[in-house]
């Protein structure tokens, strides 16, 4: 074996490109193939120049001696009468979605020490953003992940510890949502390509936030797609070897669901998510769509199931766990299954987290009607206990999302005043819900502009107005407040941290929530939350209280201090004595809004 040969040796199973002291090694798999070779900007485009050698498996690999990074390449495919030039289905980086890929090291990037791990996910606030609106100038096309960065000092001040970037991966176009991947391994050119979101994630870290990745695994493209026929072969016009090829290829964004029973597909899907912990050091993944790995139709049918799905997902949490134990791994499914987040010994998919249909829907529509009388408050208190896997901490709380607020869907503000986000109703009811959404059991997660009170649902082309801050800093600060003392920032509220949830008054006339939060009781830590859903103040009103004393008003959401045209109900402080045998205290609450109460 000549020197060079061991030298590449070690690269024989890495797919992709990978560059070393003797050039580079390429390896891609095309299994029904005649014919493989690279071509790039080092051999002149030249089909001929640098052949690959079949290997096992339908692989081929070469080593290139004067390919280099930085080097553009293509693979040229021949399948009979087929001459076929397509994208490296690893590639890192690429020219644009229908360019071509650029040779990338993943290891070279400088993360300059930086030390962090992500907290404990009782103390997370997760803030989903979408880095092509997040912060762009209006006379950008895009916003970039160096664009990010300079916002998130803002989102550090206001108390979260969690980003969650909405999908940045290659694809058609400088605009999109980011659900549509043409290249799954790069990161979306516009934005700034891999370092640009390595850039991102070291700030982060260094200023102690954590990053959440959201991955797409439901489908690829469907546009600008090489994956697509990838080596030429296909059976009834559909995808190839990277894709079902019969009635399982149908999802509601192609006929592009990937093969998962395909063990080389299988391990495309697991290598690119050990990827981004490996090589990018994220915190955590975002699932999109679970329904849709494990089911055709995602309808609950049995017939439809996907078991090679549900197994790939098992594969990859347990993969996950086992390497990375304190990554977050969410799944969005919707359906409200303990299953998800049941660890896979016990026959669970292994999902850490899931995000909770049965909070967010019920609480918007109570947040939502026109009238006071059609609240149920039912729904608050079957949102409020809810539950995963016998765990406070297994579901993801929110009122708004990407989801939530696009697709003929609006903003909370918008909806309960048209045109009018910033009006009184507005502010209180969208804040209202926050307050739910940060005292309640789960792991909050707030979308970007809530904060600002934006008033536009989401989308691509349209970036958040940040003079919005200016109108509504009152607004802004409540969130701080409320954030600080989710994470317990203060040392008085650490019951909201806590797996323990009591209820303590759900009046149905009154159309008022009470609860406690504990996580060992006691001074400091037992939270009480009292909620008022109605548009009048209640004042000394009887609720029943956890222990006997003198408890502390740690927030009001109807101080002036937020917002010059509340009301300003007064209550710092309630004193809780025994009477007929029950604890009780007499608390003021302004309309459409909370307190928050510890002992000292």
């Amino acid at each position: 074996m000549h020197n060079i040969e061991k030298q590449t040796e070690i690269y024989i199973n890495e797919m992709g490109s990978t560059p070393h002291q003797h050039g580079v090694f390429f390896r891609v798999w095309a299994p029904h193939a005649d014919y493989v070779s690279v071509v790039g900007n080092f051999n002149d485009w030249n089909e001929g120049a640098n052949p690959l050698i079949a290997g096992e498996n339908g692989c081929w690999g070469v080593n290139v001696e004067n390919a280099k990074e930085g080097d553009q390449y293509k693979f040229f495919i021949k399948n009979g009468e087929l001459n076929l030039y397509k994208n490296d289905p690893y590639a890192r980086q690429v020219t644009s979605s229908v360019g071509n890929s650029i040779v990338y090291n993943p290891k070279k990037y400088n993360w300059e020490n930086v030390n962090y791990q992500i907290p404990s996910w009782n103390n997370l606030v997760i803030y989903e953003l979408h880095i092509g609106t997040f912060n762009r100038s209006k006379t950008d096309t895009v916003g970039t992940f160096h664009d990010a960065i300079r916002k998130l000092p803002y989102l550090q001040k206001l108390g979260i510890n969690a980003v969650e970037i909405m999908p940045p991966f290659e694809f058609a176009g400088g605009l999109s949502w980011g659900y549509n991947p043409a290249h799954p391994f790069a990161i979306e050119t516009e934005y700034g390509g891999p370092v640009a979101f390595k850039d991102f994630i070291k700030e982060a870290h260094k200023l102690g936030i954590a990053v959440i990745l959201d991955v797409v695994y439901n489908h690829f493209g469907p546009s600008d797609l090489d994956l697509w026929q990838f080596d030429g072969w296909q059976e009834n016009g559909k995808g190839g070897i990277y894709f079902y090829n019969d009635w399982r290829s149908s999802t509601p964004w192609g006929d592009t669901r990937p093969d998962y029973g395909r063990p080389e597909v299988g391990h495309y899907i697991k290598d690119n998510a050990l990827m981004w912990l490996d090589d990018y050091k994220v915190d955590g993944l975002r699932m999109d769509m679970v329904p849709y790995i494990r089911n055709v139709h995602a309808d609950g049918n049995p017939a439809h199931d996907l078991q090679e799905g549900l197994n790939m997902i098992k594969w990859i949490n347990n993969d996950i766990l086992e390497r990375y134990p304190n990554a977050l791994v969410i799944a969005e499914d919707m359906h409200g299954h303990d299953f998800i987040t049941d660890n896979v010994q016990s026959g669970g998919l292994g999902y850490g987290a899931q995000w909770d249909a049965d909070f967010v829907h019920p609480l918007r529509n109570v947040l939502t009607q026109a009238s006071d009388e059609y609240i149920d408050m039912n729904l608050l208190c079957s949102a409020l206990l809810n539950r995963y896997s016998n765990d406070a901490m297994r579901r993801v709380i929110f009122t708004e999302s990407h989801d939530e607020v696009a697709n003929g869907k609006s903003r909370v503000a918008e909806e309960v005043e048209p045109g009018n986000a910033t009006g009184w109703y507005a502010r209180k009811k969208a804040t209202l819900g926050a307050v739910m959404v940060l005292t309640s059991p789960g792991i909050p997660m707030i979308f970007q502009g809530q904060t600002i009170q934006e008033d536009s649902w989401f989308q691509d082309t349209d970036p958040l107005d940040w003079n919005r801050l200016n109108e509504v800093s009152g607004i802004s600060n409540m969130y701080k407040d409320l954030i600080h003392l989710r994470r317990n920032l203060s040392g008085v509220t650490a019951g909201l941290m806590g797996q323990h949830t009591e209820l303590l008054a759900c009046d149905h006339d009154a159309k008022l929530l009470a609860f406690q939060r504990w996580q060992n009781g006691g001074s400091k830590d037992s939270t009480v939350v009292i909620l008022n859903f109605s548009h009048q103040a209640r004042t000394d009103y009887p609720v029943r209280f956890p222990a006997e004393g003198k408890w502390t008003v740690r927030f009001n959401g109807d101080a002036g201090v937020y917002g010059d045209d509340f009301a300003h109900t007064e209550c710092t402080e309630a004193e809780a004595i025994i009477k007929d045998n029950t604890i009780m205290a007499e608390i003021s609450v302004g309309p459409y809004s909370a307190l928050i109460l510890s002992q000292d």
